[in-house]
């Protein structure tokens, strides 16, 4: 045991190979990039995330873009094996791929749920099914990125927030069961951050009030603004790391106190 005086572990990735989905923009971006600075080679699973691994590459960091469709286990276990054997066993895998949903069930038509489905439940249980075969014996850590509807509900996202329940809850059973092999499984859930997605939505909905719907949105956080993508690549770098080594099977909000300090 160290020290107690002993400083915490590296927050390096140096020579680990990780995997993470949705790295095109927004979350998946920032992590994809605070994990190659970090040390990792990086791995981007997205269906258009070249400017990402250009970006990082020409930071002098190691990076690949790999398309991938997570909603289809054939393509999610293809390219697992690609970069097992082309970049290394992995370590670790960052679910990070999502599609969202503004609307009550009314509004919910079967299509949207399906196409919510198909990515924020069954694309994670994809890349998790590949992960923990890719992990079992050697060990490693898997990050999910949940949102704060998995726990509260706020209005007009019924499927968003069904999917999301969903990541939660196969997060703590994936750390159940794997435990034993030395798998750590965690989740982040996020409040609002801005990223392209919530331009794109006030730009749709609010035309010409952009800025002040911007501001009202940010203010249903008490911190008074929206995460940013950096912050939530933050923490999920010290939960892969091995400072986050004693960590498992837990829920970090991450939210400007939207969960707690709600009134």
């Amino acid at each position: 045991m160290p020290a107690a005086d002993s400083p915490l572990p590296s927050l390096s990735l140096q020579g680990r190979v990780a995997i993470v989905t949705g790295g095109g923009s927004g979350i998946g971006q920032a992590i994809a990039i605070a994990f190659a600075h970090a040390g990792a080679f990086v791995a981007i699973l997205d269906l258009v995330a070249d400017d990402t691994a250009r970006q990082i590459q020409r930071a002098g960091h190691k990076a690949v873009h790999l398309a991938c469709d997570v909603s289809s286990q054939s393509a999610v276990d293809e390219t697992f094996a690609t970069v097992r054997d082309s970049y290394g066993p992995l370590d670790v895998l960052v679910n990070s791929a999502g599609v969202a949903h503004v609307g009550t069930v009314e509004q919910t038509t079967e299509a949207d749920l399906d196409r919510l489905y198909a990515v924020n439940v069954k694309g994670v249980y994809n890349c998790l099914r590949a992960g923990v075969m890719a992990m079992k014996g050697r060990g490693g850590a898997i990050l999910n990125i949940a949102s704060i509807v998995s726990t509260v509900g706020i209005p007009d996202r019924f499927a968003y927030s069904m999917s999301k329940g969903a990541v939660l809850t196969m997060t703590f059973s994936v750390a159940c069961d794997y435990v034993s092999h030395g798998i750590r499984c965690n989740a982040v859930s996020p409040a609002r951050v801005h990223t392209p997605f919530v331009d794109g939505f006030l730009a749709r909905n609010y035309p010409g009030r952009e800025k002040e719907m911007f501001e009202k949105l940010s203010r249903t956080q008490p911190i008074g603004r929206m995460g940013e993508p950096r912050e939530i690549a933050d923490l999920a770098l010290f939960l892969c790391s091995d400072a986050a080594r004693f960590i498992t099977g837990s829920n970090f909000p991450i939210d400007g106190g939207f969960v707690s300090l709600r009134v």
